[in-house]
């Protein structure tokens, strides 16, 4: 009896904790189809903390996600390390007690993410906000609008420094300066993404980033955009429209990507145009390419010299980058925004396309 009130109340508290972690979940899941709830959370919970501790961090020159994420993994290993020396030496109480503590953190800190990120995939959306409607979208006026980008690619391509060999060549730095103001024009258009200025953090993980397919991500604790800064520039304009978009409450990843490339057209900055509309019509072509793989032929070949450079620099590095910790890594994520009800998974990167035709389909092909 004693021996057992022992080990009971070893692991009393690591497991209350654990139990308390898991009935937060359960809260938050059972309550995530109301969305007045959802709603609250976002309005008077989730946005007012990141922007606050954002709004703390802003001043460091790197991400303090990354100096977060960093800690937190080596003080899993550690504990983890721990608890396999006690197992080896038939401690069994000391590393159940190890292994209780490791579960009760990953509970709460999934449940953090769900108040802090995962309530916005159940609140107002963006597109619900601001009263937008995408309507089915006809190959004629998928073309359309692919060929309107494309025009507006080959009208800036000329605008954006170029290295040697002609591709998009710009310093990090100079993009992340250049950021600043980025959403004052699209927020006078959309005032729901009207928002603090913060400034995106270059990634010392950007490496591993582009191995895991990965260009920018918001930490919901800190609420900063972190930035893969290893892969070609020439998308890392519109990227860090893409996280800001994020930063604002624009959860979905088709939104955030039909914001970014908004934003980048209405910066009035060329860098970050140029970005924008390549970034536009490479999601348009691709979905052209679906539909009527001759007409992409077309439109595609209307792209200018140094829009086609860009793109295959582009194209070469991710190819590059491929292999399993890539596919482990998309599958994953799949699996992270289907948890949240994104039932496209990945694919929802490329349902922004409909948003895109419903602003900038010429009127002839309505």
């Amino acid at each position: 009896m004693n021996r057992y009130r022992r080990v009971m109340g070893r692991l009393a508290g690591p497991l209350a904790v654990l139990a308390a972690g898991a009935a937060a979940l359960a809260l938050f899941w059972g309550l995530s189809g109301s969305r007045a709830v959802m709603n609250a959370l976002v309005r008077h919970i989730s946005r007012p903390v990141r922007g606050a501790v954002s709004a703390v961090l802003n001043p460091l020159p790197f991400s303090g996600a990354e100096l977060l994420i960093t800690l937190a993994v080596l003080a899993g290993l550690w504990m983890l390390a721990g608890g396999i020396r006690c197992a080896v030496r038939r401690q069994w109480l000391a590393a159940g007690r190890r292994l209780a503590i490791l579960a009760a953190a990953g509970v709460w800190i999934w449940a953090g993410v769900c108040l802090l990120w995962g309530a916005e995939y159940y609140a107002d959306s963006f597109a619900e906000t601001e009263g937008i409607q995408a309507e089915p979208v006809s190959v004629e006026q998928l073309a359309a609008t692919a060929e309107w980008f494309a025009r507006q690619v080959n009208a800036t391509a000329s605008g954006v420094p170029r290295d040697e060999n002609g591709a998009f060549s710009m310093m990090v730095e100079e993009i992340f300066d250049r950021s600043e103001g980025l959403y004052d024009g699209v927020s006078q258009r959309y005032p729901s993404l009207t928002g603090p200025q913060r400034r995106p953090k270059p990634a010392v993980y950007s490496y591993i980033m582009s191995l895991t397919g990965f260009t920018g991500y918001i930490f919901p604790f800190t609420g900063e955009s972190t930035l893969n800064v290893h892969c070609p520039a020439v998308f890392l304009p519109v990227t860090v429209a893409h996280e800001f978009a994020h930063q604002r409450g624009v959860a979905p990843e088709q939104e955030a990507n039909y914001v970014a490339v908004a934003a980048c057209a209405d910066s009035g900055d060329p860098v970050y145009e140029y970005s924008g509309w390549l970034f536009g019509f490479q999601h348009l072509s691709n979905a052209l390419w679906s539909a009527d793989p001759e007409r992409w032929a077309q439109v595609y070949g209307t792209l200018c010299p140094q829009a086609l450079q860009d793109l295959a620099v582009n194209n070469e590095y991710w190819a590059s980058m491929e292999g399993p910790v890539q596919t482990v890594a998309e599958s994953t994520y799949t699996g992270f925004l289907q948890s949240y009800g994104q039932e496209m998974g990945m694919r929802s990167y490329g349902a922004c396309v409909d948003l895109l035709v419903a602003r900038w389909c010429p009127a002839s092909a309505r």
